[in-house]
């Protein structure tokens, strides 16, 4: 029997050299939708989730074969399994294992359910899982519960994050921000310092699924408002803060350095290097579709039947998303066009059109002019 070639320790993470010239050949993220199954019933849900798994969601071989995938990479990506519920998948131990086997780092996003219990946990770590991520939407039971769906859900959460810092597994928490929860940021954050997460995700809402109807995003005004939070928090922070869908979070970093500088003398070079659907991120659903990310449901491919390292170097829908030169309006003529780039899911989403101006930024560069 052959012997599986393991990955290199160049494996993704931007502590880790990433650069945005490598996103042309490789994604930093490598999300697998393992199935679409799941107990709750989340008011925001990109995948509509259902009751029951899919007949023909990509078996226990096939998920091994997208392992192997990710080693061909020139720099693998970190694996992310995500849903749906993937615990509601039984092979979900053995293709972490696979995973990690193999030398990529693989993080993974179940539902708060009793599934997850310490010993499931327990089984994770033994698998080498090297992250578990949660969401914690609010600061309290019922605003967290009504946005899942499902009483109760709240304290499972956190019983889950008490389960894995006992066993010693890296979590992370995410949370999604609405017009319904964004008051409570603050909140969250307190909350945050008492659960010490290795990172907070906050998630930016996308107009898809069920959150197409029902569920309001917050307005440009409100995230220039939170960005300036996360800034403050995370120059003083224990733990790490990111966005995902806000991509001029990263542009709005650079001003915050750029007015320090002008004000203090003192020159701060940090180097920002993003992601943005289709530029490091890369999406893979319960039944082989290719996506440039989960909220961006374009297909450019399908798996087993298509190479993932063709679709992401080639496509031309992928090609064109990593070109800042193709987007449209202020984003094509923004200085932070290649920096940020605007949220290409959220242009979709409210315009139909993946390359046109990012709708919930209020940010007019040099070069615009004033409004």
């Amino acid at each position: 029997m052959d012997k599986v070639r393991k990955c290199s320790h160049r494996n993704s993470a931007a502590s880790q050299g990433y650069s945005r010239s490598d996103f042309d050949h490789s994604p930093l993220l490598l999300f697998y939708e393992i199935t679409r199954a799941c107990s709750l019933r989340c008011r925001h849900c990109r995948a509509e989730a259902q009751p029951n798994r899919h007949p023909l969601e990509l078996s226990a071989a096939d998920a091994r074969k997208l392992v192997d995938e990710a080693c061909r990479f020139d720099k693998p990506p970190m694996l992310v399994i995500t849903g749906g519920d993937p615990a509601r998948r039984p092979d979900l131990i053995d293709i972490i294992r696979y995973a990690t086997g193999r030398n990529i780092r693989t993080a993974l996003t179940p539902a708060a359910t009793r599934v997850i219990s310490h010993e499931f946990i327990a089984q994770l770590k033994d698998a080498g899982l090297h992250r578990l991520a949660v969401s914690i939407d609010a600061a309290e039971a019922a605003l967290h519960d009504g946005f899942r769906g499902v009483t109760g859900s709240f304290a499972r959460t956190l019983d889950i994050l008490a389960d894995a810092r006992d066993c010693r597994l890296p979590f992370q928490v995410n949370r999604t921000i609405t017009r319904d929860n964004i008051r409570q940021i603050d909140a969250i954050y307190d909350l945050m310092q008492n659960v010490s997460p290795v990172l907070w995700s906050l998630f930016f809402l996308i107009p898809m699924g069920r959150a197409s109807a029902g569920v309001e995003r917050i307005s440009a005004i409100d995230f220039e408002m939170i960005f300036a939070k996360l800034a403050q928090w995370s120059d003083q922070s224990p733990f790490a803060i990111k966005t995902t869908e806000a991509p001029h979070y990263r542009r709005f970093l650079q001003e915050r350095a750029r007015f320090t500088q002008v004000r203090s003398g003192v020159r701060t070079d940090r180097q920002l290097v993003g992601t943005n659907d289709g530029r490091g991120v890369m999406f893979v659903s319960h039944i082989g579709e290719v996506f440039p990310s989960g909220f961006l449901p374009i297909q450019c491919g399908r798996f087993p039947r298509d190479s993932l390292v063709d679709v992401y170097q080639h496509s031309p829908l992928f090609k064109r998303l990593r070109d800042p030169d193709q987007l449209q309006g202020k984003c094509g003529s923004c200085d932070y066009r290649e920096l940020c780039g605007g949220s290409r899911a959220r242009a979709f989403g409210v315009t139909g059109d993946p390359l046109a101006a990012e709708p919930d930024c209020m940010f007019i560069s040099d070069s615009q002019g004033a409004v």
